[in-house]
């Protein structure tokens, strides 16, 4: 296990207590149950953060999410387990954590807008903001975060 480094939390207590403002707004949201897990968990995966995918997955399950969905959501391109308004949310989930790469296309933002609407997108798009930061902290500072370490 990497060695923890310096601790936010600790060392920028404002821009932590920011940090778990977004939380709050983005855990308050409208979006359907299950589906901020699954792009906590897919974010995760592509992140690399090992903390947070146990995390999300234990979260999911306890929400009732099915293991076999979880264990298809880093081929959920290829699985026949997620809806057509899911499968939109994972694909914005991608190019927004990786938007370094092609950006986000108008094909995906307007599937998700189709079927969300734009206040729903707004706030899915603050999940994927929000997933990425924790991820980020994580990842660099090898240590757990926010409400769930």
């Amino acid at each position: 296990m990497p060695q923890k480094r310096i601790n936010i939390q600790d060392l920028e207590r404002n821009s932590y207590k920011a940090m778990l403002t977004l939380e709050s707004y983005v855990t308050n949201s409208q979006l359907p149950a299950l589906l901020p897990q699954l792009i906590k968990i897919r974010a995760s995966q592509i992140n690399g953060c090992a903390f947070c995918i146990d995390i999300y997955t234990e979260e999911a399950l306890s929400l009732g999410e099915t293991e076999r969905r979880i264990f298809a959501t880093s081929a959920w391109k290829e699985s026949p387990l997620f809806s057509e308004e899911e499968r939109a949310v994972l694909q914005l989930t991608e190019e927004i954590t990786s938007i370094s790469k092609n950006g986000v296309s108008d094909k995906t933002y307007e599937k998700v807008l189709k079927f969300y609407g734009e206040r729903v997108l707004a706030q899915i798009v603050m999940q994927i903001v929000m997933i990425n930061s924790w991820n980020r902290i994580a990842v660099a500072t090898h240590q757990g975060f926010g409400p769930l370490a």
